[in-house]
């Protein structure tokens, strides 16, 4: 009976770990298309591992709610079959997460790097596109930032008249504050440091809930083994 008892307590833990792994694959597949979202305004060309990781995010999750719906299949009919199904699949996805946790960690210089000669290369566009003058103007706003590494990389750009900056790197923008300016009326800083360091504010925050994911996935695979187990011993978990 003690057992049969526990067993109950495991499934039902196990259930609500599932809810927990369902609502997690909803907000990895939000935060994929977040950040897709996000890349889309910004400068970052071609597929490099920035640009590669919204896709990921999204196909863990919906990978994450395939395996949860399997999960409680097996769990409602405790199929001992589906159940090792289950436990095999989300180990797979705690892999993967620490996969990509380490790929982040390597890569994290490639992608500074890629993402400031990117920058560079859309500033000597800065004339000749309309699409690249927004996302530039967006992005100097927004991070009140101006330039690559500061303020005096627009002099270096052509069709840029001496002396002057896009008016987004003004600290009151207005029509023609770029021209002329005085230093004190405009954003000195850099761009790519000032979005780096969002960039790492945020991807503290994401690993400490992936490291959170990754905790719950690995009691999800450790209760699904001993409800395998059980069933296998013949206990009514029921």
């Amino acid at each position: 009976m003690a057992v049969e008892g526990g067993m109950k307590c495991v499934k039902f833990l196990l259930y609500v770990l599932l809810l927990a792994f369902c609502a997690c694959a909803v907000g990895l597949i939000a935060v994929g298309i977040w950040a897709q979202f996000i890349l889309t305004q910004t400068i970052i060309q071609g597929a490099t591992p920035g640009s590669l990781f919204p896709v990921v995010v999204i196909a863990v999750g919906a990978f994450l709610f395939l395996v949860a719906f399997v999960g409680c299949c097996g769990a409602c009919k405790e199929n001992s079959c589906l159940m090792i199904t289950f436990a095999i699949f989300l180990s797979l996805i705690v892999l993967v997460e620490v996969a990509a946790a380490i790929a982040g960690y390597v890569y994290r210089d490639k992608v500074k790097l890629e993402f400031n000669k990117d920058f560079w290369q859309q500033m000597q566009n800065y004339r000749k596109n309309n699409h690249t003058a927004f996302i530039l103007d967006k992005m100097q706003k927004d991070f009140k930032c101006c330039g690559a590494a500061n303020y005096t990389d627009w002099e270096t750009i052509p069709h840029m008249l001496k002396g002057q900056v896009p008016d987004s790197c003004c600290i009151n923008v207005t029509q023609g504050c770029g021209t002329h300016f005085k230093v004190k009326e405009i954003h000195t800083k850099g761009c790519v440091e000032k979005i780096g360091g969002w960039l790492r504010s945020n991807v503290l925050v994401v690993a400490g809930a992936a490291l959170g994911i990754a905790f719950v996935e690995v009691l999800g695979v450790v209760f699904t083994c001993c409800i395998v187990k059980s069933i296998r011993s013949g206990y009514e978990v029921m």
